[in-house]
């Protein structure tokens, strides 16, 4: 018993130097920030396909106010982007350049009016923003 005790003794100091190495009140640089997302590009929108259920980026239509934002997240594995105009046909209002997975874009709409949007890399994903 006197045997167990010396090995329980001496195992709770290893860890507890080995622990002592950690600064547990340091954040971690490796954790994502969560953005809350307007709209979202979903997983696998970069097949063709998610048009034929509207579903390429979520909502495909959404309204909003003078003034306000939107922000796009990319939640698929592909790059992506968020580009005035129609396939072919950029307006050069806006482009948000190619979003990594999980990257985000927000933009902010001073006028009136309905915006529809492309992505450059996959034709069959278009969507709206019509600002009231």
């Amino acid at each position: 018993m006197i045997i167990v005790a010396i090995i329980l003794s001496v195992s709770v100091t290893i860890v507890g130097l080995s622990l002592s190495d950690y600064n547990f009140d340091e954040k971690n640089s490796d954790v994502k920030t969560i953005v809350k997302a307007d709209v979202i590009m979903p997983i696998k929108v970069s097949r063709p396909g998610c048009d034929i259920e509207d579903i390429c980026y979520i909502p495909s239509s959404i309204v909003t106010e003078k003034g306000k934002s939107i922000t796009w997240v990319n939640e698929d594995s592909s790059f992506h982007t968020v580009t005035s105009g129609f396939y072919g046909e950029p307006t050069g209002l806006f482009d948000s350049g190619y979003l990594d997975p999980y990257q985000s874009y927000t933009l902010s709409f001073d006028k009136s009016g309905t915006y529809d949007y492309f992505c450059t890399l996959h034709p069959w994903m278009k969507a709206q923003i019509i600002v009231e």
